[in-house]
């Protein structure tokens, strides 16, 4: 241990090195392996409950979860060591659990009909896709600080591939009476997921450039400072854009998505409610215009207000949010059972209410589980966003938490009809490709940046030794003339 005397007595000598921080490596390790042990119990548990056996299904799947994970580990391991260790294995605990219930309902529909395919295989395979993203993104993007030159290009493209699908014939873009995909022979992608993070970038950089225009005060009214009216440009621009989307995608969750996002980053980088009062008087202005004006919109309210006496409507039933219903409902507070319920009641089980089919089979405690990981996950995801040290850092991370936040409330609200229905997916639980690559690079980049938040400073460089004041030489200067 150095001694301070002798530090005190030697000025230019370098202080002695902290403790290196520790990585916490090893406790998302061993966390992944945990999620892995419980992921494959339950999957024992589906099996033996459906098909009084075990099959080989069950070993692709937890060698497939195993590898996948393990790869992700030590991409992190390499290019984010400082991250945080508990973000990486709530994303792959969420994953395990709906690879689980995609299993089970895969098990009673293939019993039903022989021929249909494994909808699990599928998923798996975009699982390695989205490994694949989540591990160029470590290893291309090594400072999020990068992103912000390119943030108007982010926003152009982004904006494009928000309002594409829009412009599209239905028979490329409509499914389930919106217009949010792509489609191109087998294939198909929804570009609004991965809309969400480009545009979240160009809000990120946009406000750490322009936070003045957002905060100069206007006049005070209910104990709130108002902006100027020539200050409210982006707020309109940005309620054009999500009223848009609900216009000519006829999208409910998607536009409120993309709007919650913005008035959430306008008040993180103002502090000031009054924006997010405007905001969310604009957006509810736009949908009650909407809501006389557009069928789709009008029925998925009807639905929400009337479910039971709206089964047999011939605009547009409410049959699959009363069996989601029913499905919460029979699961009580244990629920019946893995592989002892009846999910494949619901339509579109594992996508849009794959938290109903989690209700039915694991109970109010197995969906208050879920919905802890999370709250866990969201809360990480904010810590990361106090810790960092930048403004656009603080931005984006506050952003891609929020992401995840307002749509799991979005997906559950529409299942337990606390609020209509939209068709948004839930993160890493639901079947579908886009919104696993896009989630998994939402993840890549919170890593990066509580990466960035906990890495230490590197080591000063020790200054020169002087010489005390006593045994300095004289330097004879000469006076100018």
């Amino acid at each position: 241990m150095a001694n301070p005397v002798d530090a005190a007595s030697n000025p230019g000598q370098a202080a002695p090195r902290p403790p290196a921080m520790p990585t916490r490596r090893n406790t998302e390790l061993l966390l992944l392996a945990f999620a892995a042990l419980l992921v494959t119990i339950a999957n024992v548990l589906v099996e033996a409950n459906q098909e009084q056996e075990l099959t080989s299904q069950l070993l692709y799947n937890g060698v497939a979860f195993l590898a996948l994970f393990g790869i992700a580990h030590l991409a992190v391991r390499k290019w984010a060591p400082y991250a945080d260790p508990l973000i990486l294995p709530f994303a792959a605990l969420l994953n395990g659990i709906g690879l689980i219930m995609i299993h089970r309902i895969d098990l009673a529909r293939i019993a039903a009909a022989p021929e249909r395919n494994a909808l699990v295989n599928r998923q798996i395979g975009w699982m390695v896709v989205s490994i694949v993203l989540f591990v160029l993104v470590l290893a291309f993007v090594r400072d999020h600080r990068m992103m912000a030159r390119f943030g108007y290009t982010c926003g152009f493209v982004g904006l494009f591939a928000l309002a594409l699908p829009g412009f599209l014939p239905y028979s490329i873009s409509g499914a389930g009476g919106a217009k949010i995909w792509i489609r191109i022979g087998g294939a198909g992608i929804q570009p609004g997921e991965f809309a969400k993070i480009l545009l979240l970038i160009f809000f990120a950089s946009f406000l750490v450039s322009k936070r003045d225009l957002f905060t100069v005060a206007g006049r005070r009214f209910l104990g709130m400072e108002f902006p100027r009216m020539r200050d409210m440009a982006p707020m309109l621009l940005a309620w054009a854009a999500s009223v848009g989307v609900l216009v000519f995608e006829r999208d409910l969750g998607t536009s409120l998505l993309f709007f919650g996002l913005v008035l959430v980053m306008i008040y993180i980088a103002t502090e000031r409610a009054s924006w997010v009062v405007i905001g969310l008087s604009l957006f509810a202005a736009g949908c009650v215009i909407a809501y006389p004006l557009f069928n789709h919109l009008r029925v998925r309210v009807l639905n929400f207000l009337d479910p039971l006496g709206r089964l047999d409507a011939s605009d547009g039933d409410s049959y699959q949010l009363v069996q989601s219903l029913f499905g919460l409902g029979t699961g009580g507070i244990f629920g019946t059972g893995l592989g002892g319920g009846r999910p494949t009641l619901i339509p579109a089980a594992e996508t849009d209410f794959i938290i109903s089919a989690i209700g039915e089979e694991i109970g109010f405690v197995g969906v208050a589980a879920v919905l802890l990981l999370y709250l866990l996950l969201v809360m990480r995801g904010l810590r990361t966003a106090l810790a960092v040290r930048d403004s656009f850092g603080k931005l984006m991370a506050s952003g891609l938490a929020f992401i995840i936040g307002l749509q799991v409330f979005i997906v559950v609200g529409g299942a337990t009809r606390l609020i209509p229905s939209t068709g948004i997916t839930a993160p890493f639980l639901s079947y579908g490709g886009s919104s696993l690559l896009a989630n998994y690079i939402l993840i890549a980049l919170l890593l990066l940046i509580s990466d960035a938040a906990r890495r230490p400073p590197p080591p000063s460089k020790p200054k020169p030794k002087q010489a005390p004041i006593a045994e300095a030489h004289t330097e004879m200067v000469a006076r100018p003339t």
